[in-house]
């Protein structure tokens, strides 16, 4: 990092958040941003709220801090704006950590693709904008340690630090090109569609193991067992699965299951590895199981609502390449699916099709509308 940004404020209690809340509630809008352990725990959690104002850079431990209730009532609070980059993991995180829900959003990731510019990484932004350069290794910084190194608390800082100014300089290239009605619009999706990170379940993650449908039914009954011991494993040693075998490691002892006490060998697994686990890996391999039936994405949808959706998008590519936007910036592919499924008869059912708000509506409607039409008759 070159920017010599204030050394941030670090939050060491209920009492001391409650009183930063106080201050933000009379700002216009404050910047926020979270960090996690995602590469270091066997289920993460969020390690590290980022909160900015205009006057200053503060960290919010929610290790240490038990009560974050001000903080929650800070991002329901529609008097202040709150500026994210990129909201929909922080969004997430913050919901099915603490239920905290956010309410008058600024997104600097989304302004940055409804101007169509080619860069939108924070990363990328601050270097264009402000000059800043970031260390990227502290983006696989273990946000769960304590104490937090010195340069990584600057790191953390600079995620929020430069947001509020950023916005700003969007805010009037949005209303030059006449795209700020547009991305209001966006931003109050986004927070109607926030859902809590979901937490998949052991068979769900079998599932999607790297190279399980690659594997004959005996072979996936000896995976799924040493699924079960990776899984029990990393949460008695509070890691991330791939930390004690990886999927191919997994899958490769699965394929030598049958060589027995050579399996080891034979799948190539490291002899650190193999001293470690070794005894338990056997004794899983000895007892195979049977694996959980596979859940499926529902019926295949009817053909007229697959031509619909076709023809939606691409009709949806037509008007971003004449824009000079990514696709999704012109409708979220949930909204496409929701028009092909139920077309809308007016301009006025359009409104209850989530994703369609008053601009949409106007700008877009009568082309959905006559295109709707259309399929529907085919």
């Amino acid at each position: 990092m070159t920017d010599p940004i204030p050394f941030p404020r670090m939050l060491k209690n209920t009492e001391e958040l409650a009183a930063l809340i106080r201050v933000c509630q009379r700002e216009q809008r404050v910047a926020l941003d979270t960090e996690s352990n995602s590469l270091y725990a066997y289920r993460e959690e969020v390690c590290l709220i980022q909160l900015s104002t205009p006057h200053e850079d503060s960290l919010i431990d929610p290790l240490l801090i038990s009560d974050l209730s001000p903080l929650g009532e800070l991002l329901a609070d529609p008097q202040v704006e709150k500026v994210f980059h990129a909201v929909d993991y922080d969004a997430a995180v913050l919901l099915r950590d603490f239920g905290f829900r956010i309410h008058n959003l600024f997104d600097t990731m989304w302004a940055a693709r409804v101007l169509g510019w080619p860069q939108v990484g924070l990363g990328a932004l601050l270097e264009q904008h402000f000059g800043v350069h970031t260390d990227k290794r502290y983006q696989r910084y273990n946000w769960g340690q304590r104490p937090l190194d010195e340069e990584a608390i600057r790191y953390a800082a600079l995620d929020t630090h430069y947001l509020l100014p950023l916005r700003d300089r969007q805010q009037a290239e949005l209303e030059r090109l006449g795209r700020w009605e547009e991305a209001q619009e966006i931003f109050t999706y986004l927070t109607q569609s926030i859902a809590p990170a979901p937490v998949p379940t052991i068979e769900d993650l079998f599932w999607r193991i790297k190279g399980v449908h690659d594997l004959t039914p005996q072979e996936q009954q000896y995976l799924y067992a040493l699924h079960l011991w990776r899984e029990n494993t990393a949460r008695c040693m509070g890691r991330p699965t791939f930390k004690v075998l990886s999927d191919v490691q997994l899958v490769t002892l699965a394929r030598n299951a049958s060589a027995g006490e050579r399996a080891l060998v034979q799948s190539g697994l490291p002899q650190a590895l193999q001293r470690r686990f070794g005894p338990e890996l056997l004794k899983a391999l000895r007892h195979p199981q049977p694996p959980p039936p596979q859940h499926h994405e529902g019926e295949r949808p009817a053909e007229t609502t697959q031509l619909r959706y076709e023809q939606l998008k691409t009709w949806r590519k037509r008007i971003a390449e004449r824009r000079g936007v990514d696709p999704d910036v012109i409708l979220p592919n949930a909204t496409l699916w929701r028009l092909a499924q139920d077309p809308p008869a007016d301009l006025d059912s359009l409104l209850q099709v989530p994703g369609i708000g008053p601009w949409r509506q106007k700008t877009y409607g009568p082309e959905l509308l006559a295109l709707l039409g259309t399929s529907t008759q085919s």
